[in-house]
């Protein structure tokens, strides 16, 4: 009877509904006692580090009953389900509800469970040294921990601590193997930098066994490397490398010609690589073929007994080589294809050697695998000559200029109409040639020629050093004829810029001594107007031997002439100011030539008067055979000018001369007239001078006037009106009737006669 029912039960589904619930009770306290037991567990291994290893393995065989178990009954549950699912959707919906925490339990527990041996393992690889495996299983027991996070177990700290702590343990031990299989030496960081130095750098390489048992370090080199990698420490590593190997190896066998490497194999201890000083060398640089030669034996060693390792896509030296590239490449333009460049255009040919060089020290890295690609700075810089030779030319132009516009002036040299510049004989071209016919022709039809002294430059003196200026402007130009059109505008604008450097330097930086020294002042005028005579036909020499667009009238200096006249004639004519103003303010201490019977007065006056002659004639031996003579006469006249104009004014503006202070002014002026001429003297032969000296009246405008000032102050009334001639005499061309009156007032007394001689001057 009993089975009958238990038969129609479970053809009506009922029963095996109840005896599903039933199980699933079961099995729901059996997952919540599993559970309870592997977290105890685990906080005892983790947390607390109780022993526990025999009971741990058990419960690990339970959870494995238990999920087998979990596995059928939830595919028959589904299977039942979807049978029975008009029928009891409602109930089977709790079921599986119940069913799905205990899989969220399960899963925790698998995770629990990996961790747990990940870790295991973790410790049995690193005991043996089996680092990409430790690596691999401490990544393994991240993930477990990473699924883990959102169960919100209590548990979750003390296994992330646990893996943290062991993450730096593995870290640690990689970090002391690499230590013991790659050895610096270095200096000490207190001790300056330099090549004694750099003779301490030594880097050792372990490469050979040490024992039978143990793997070999090249085998225990890479299992380190791919550890650090799966840790995501060795790009650090290798850059920290990489810093201390450019510092303190690479780089200085670069910079320091006499140093040198030398590779040691030791069999016990493996490779070494030390600097050292094979040589003394008065070289300030290597060799672009030294250097490389040296850095090659450095990369090669690291190479074979390094580097030679991949990890993953790339090879150790790959990532090596990105690393220091860029550092290495620069240092090697700047401290030595820099100074391998020719300062001459004829040894640009010879340089292709040095190319080659560079093509081959690339292919080397190349094969090696530390460089990737085709073009890199370091051989586009090299294959740049032209472009990089006309820089350097030009800077270094430049610098060569500036070092002569700032050295001392007065260190002169003697220009005459025969000097000429040492032009250079140029490659006649096509317009020269055409210019040498039309030449012919008109020299045929026109017999008249212009003078040899035409177009030529005054006999005077100009500074040494803008003699060499000049000569380095046409030293430039000569580079440029035949080079590139790129390097030929560089060094025709390089020399203009010498000329623009010139007009902006020196009066700003000889300034003080420009308005200080008269001699000086000559020079700097000197300068500029030698340089201005040149500047008109520079260009003109050059033009047709350069390339487009200069032979098309490009080439010239002629826009620059009328500065540089402007800034000597400027810089003279501010030296004449200052000497006026001294002159003016000698003859102030005449007091105002008035009241000269009076001995205090004569004494001040008549030394005023010497002053004035004494600067003049130190000027003129300041300015002798520096200016040319027709400005030295017209600088020396200008300033006597000046003196007597001062002179003469105060003269004039007396109202009441007597006899004696008439008879001194006649002595001080008469002193002007006589020593005044002299100090014309424009050449050093004492002999040549008498011709400017009698022209005085050529160069100072007032002098006419002032002698006829002179013989007035001495004359009587019939002789002043003699000299004016009814306005047609020598005084009348000088003076006009009211000053003349004016004069005939102060020093006549008023009498019938004077009168009659002011109605007269008319």
């Amino acid at each position: 009877m009993a089975s009958f029912v238990t038969e129609v039960l479970a053809s009506s589904g009922k029963l095996e509904k109840e005896d599903l619930s039933s199980k699933i009770s079961k099995m729901s306290r059996k997952v919540e006692d599993t559970k309870d037991k592997v977290c105890d567990m685990m906080n005892k291994r983790y947390s607390d580090f109780l022993p526990s290893l025999q009971s741990s393995e058990t419960l690990m065989g339970h959870v494995d009953e238990v999920s087998k178990e979990m596995e059928g009954l939830k595919n028959c549950i589904e299977n039942e389900v979807q049978q029975n699912i008009h029928v009891a959707v409602v109930e089977y919906a709790k079921l599986k509800q119940q069913l799905e925490k205990n899989t969220d339990i399960i899963s925790i527990l698998g995770h629990l469970k990996d961790f747990h041996n990940a870790m295991e393992e973790f410790n049995k690889a690193l005991l043996e040294k089996k680092y990409v495996d430790a690596a691999n299983l401490l990544e393994k027991a991240r993930l477990s921990v990473d699924s883990l996070k959102s169960s919100q177990l209590p548990l979750l700290s003390a296994l992330s601590s646990e893996l943290t702590v062991q993450r730096e343990n593995l870290v640690y031990h990689l970090g002391d193997e690499w230590r013991r299989l790659v050895i610096w030496t270095l200096p000490s960081s207190k001790e300056p930098a330099g090549l004694k130095s750099f003779l301490k750098v030594e880097l050792k390489l372990s490469v050979s066994c040490s024992k039978d048992s143990e793997p070999r370090p090249l085998a225990l080199l890479c299992n380190v490397l791919k550890a650090m990698a799966i840790q995501g420490e060795l790009h650090n590593k290798i850059k920290l490398f990489s810093q201390v190997l450019l510092k303190n190896m690479l780089k200085p066998l670069v910079m320091y010609p006499s140093l040198s490497t030398t590779v040691i194999e030791q069999q016990e201890e493996g490779i070494v690589l030390a600097l050292q000083c094979l040589e003394e060398t008065h070289k300030e640089r290597s060799t672009p073929a030294q250097v490389y030669s040296k850095l090659l034996l450095v990369l090669y060693t690291l190479h074979s007994h390094l580097l030679d390792i991949c990890i993953g896509d790339k090879k150790l030296s790959m990532i090596l080589g990105e690393l220091i590239w860029e550092d290495i490449s620069q240092c090697i333009i700047h401290e030595c294809l820099l100074y391998s460049i020719p300062t001459n255009s004829s040894q640009l040919e010879k340089y292709s050697t040095v190319i080659k060089e560079t093509e081959e020290f690339e292919k080397s890295l190349k094969e090696m695998e530390y460089l990737q690609g085709d073009s890199t700075d370091l051989l586009k810089y090299a294959r740049d000559v032209n472009c990089h030779f006309a820089s350097k030319k030009c800077r270094d132009v430049i610098v060569a200029a500036r070092t002569l516009m700032t050295s001392k002036m007065h260190n002169t040299v003697k220009i005459t109409p025969d000097s000429r510049l040492c032009l250079p004989k140029l490659p006649a071209s096509g317009l020269d040639k055409k210019k040498e016919n039309c030449k012919e022709e008109v020299t045929m039809e026109n017999s008249k020629q212009l003078s040899a002294w035409s177009l030529c430059l005054p006999a005077c003196r100009i500074s040494e050093s803008v003699q060499q200026l000049m000569e380095l402007a046409l030293s430039t130009l000569c580079e440029a004829v035949g080079s590139s059109t790129q390097c030929a505008l560089q060094l025709f604008f390089t020399v203009r810029n010498i000329f623009q450097l010139f007009y902006d330097v020196v009066p700003t930086y000889h300034k003080e001594n420009l308005l200080r020294f008269p001699h000086l002042a000559a020079i700097q005028h000197n300068n500029c107007m030698y340089l201005a005579h040149y500047l008109l036909t520079l260009g003109h020499h050059f033009r047709a031997h350069l390339p487009e667009p200069l032979c098309e009238g490009v080439a010239t200096f002629v826009d620059m002439v009328p500065g540089f006249r402007k800034l000597g004639a400027q810089c003279f004519l501010a030296q004449l100011n200052v000497q006026r103003a001294e002159l003016l303010e000698r003859l102030s201490t005449a007091h105002k030539f008035c009241n000269l019977d009076d001995g205090e007065n004569y004494i001040a006056a008549s030394k005023a008067v010497r002053q004035v002659i004494h600067q003049l004639k130190q000027l003129g031996t300041v300015w002798q055979e520096v200016l040319p003579v027709t400005i030295y006469c017209k600088a020396m006249g200008n300033l006597l000018n000046t003196a007597i104009a001062e002179i003469i004014s105060k003269i004039m503006m007396l109202e009441d001369i007597s006899s004696e202070d008439g008879e001194h002014l006649h002595t001080l002026c008469q002193t002007i007239t006589e020593e005044g001429p002299l100090v014309f003297t424009p050449l050093a032969e004492e002999n040549k001078n008498e011709k400017y000296q009698e022209e005085v009246s050529l160069y100072v405008k007032k002098w006419s006037m002032f002698k006829e000032l002179v013989i007035v102050l001495r004359a009587n009334l019939q002789e002043i009106v003699d000299r004016w001639a009814d306005a047609k005499g020598p005084l009348a061309m000088e003076f006009t009737s009211s000053e003349v009156k004016s004069l005939i007032r102060a020093l006549f007394q008023n009498t019938e006669r004077r009168a009659v001689a002011l109605t007269k001057i008319k």
